[in-house]
């Protein structure tokens, strides 16, 4: 049976036979003004202009479903519905990245408690786990962090999407969350496919996944992680084992 929770502190230690894989701060990131105006026209089309036609798709969806009598006909709408799902999540990526860059000006040094980001992504994803089959569990933690809400928000959320969607039915996935010294260390386990030893130092790029044969998005998801946590001078640790799953770990400064 599916579960998911959202539990106090726990402490997880690392599993020294995963293979690894760092990245860090890679520097400021500086734009002349039309860039930055290109980009921000592009994230007001992006989240408004074409979300607003998916969405009466959808709606179309709903009410044509209970009219249906054949079930070919049927078939065919949940092959559309899937279809605008995938296109709904590929525009998320894009209005993603976009704003990723629109925030490299703002002030990336907020104090930010962890507790209530963990609980927000601990309701956002518990339908998607249950649906799958999948044990999901968030820690809660009273530790704070300098970094930005909204990156570090983004950074998590594409972390147990990843997680959850590599992970079979009936497997875990873990959110939680520790001091160490004057680091906060902030990690998404799970039990799923893994990643081979070879493509760990590919998996951070730009249209790249760690399973070629998916179709679904655009394989923004850890580019997007890599940037956002360049920007907030934060670390990304991976560990993997193929067949076992992976552990991503975001490293960022702890404060009171």
């Amino acid at each position: 049976m599916e579960t998911i929770s959202f539990l106090d502190p726990v402490r997880l230690a690392p599993d020294a036979s995963w293979d690894t894989w760092r990245i860090g701060d890679l520097g400021s990131h500086e734009a002349d003004q039309s860039d930055s105006d290109f980009s921000a026209t592009l994230l007001a089309m992006a989240g408004h202009d074409l979300r607003q036609p998916l969405q009466i798709i959808t709606s179309a969806h709903d009410v044509l479903a209970p009219t249906l009598a054949s079930e070919e006909q049927r078939e065919e709408l949940t092959r559309a519905e899937n279809a605008t799902k995938r296109l709904a999540g590929m525009l998320g990526e894009l209005v993603e990245a976009l704003r990723l860059r629109e925030g490299s000006g703002a002030d990336l040094h907020l104090r930010v408690p962890l507790r209530p980001i963990l609980g927000d992504l601990a309701a956002e994803f518990a339908e998607a786990a249950r649906l799958k089959g999948i044990t999901f569990r968030v820690t809660s933690s009273l530790s704070a962090a300098l970094s930005h809400p909204v990156l570090l928000t983004g950074i998590l959320r594409n972390l147990i999407r990843n997680a959850i969607d590599y992970t079979p039915p009936g497997g875990t996935v873990f959110v939680t969350c520790r001091r160490c010294g004057s680091d906060l260390r902030i990690e998404v386990r799970d039990t799923g496919v893994g990643i081979r030893a070879n493509a760990l130092s590919a998996i951070f790029k730009a249209f790249e996944r760690s399973d070629a044969s998916r179709t679904d998005g655009l394989g923004l998801g850890l580019f997007i992680v890599k940037h956002a946590a360049d920007l907030l001078g934060h670390h990304v640790e991976v560990r993997s084992t193929e067949n076992r799953g992976s552990c991503f770990t975001v490293v960022a400064t702890a404060t009171r």
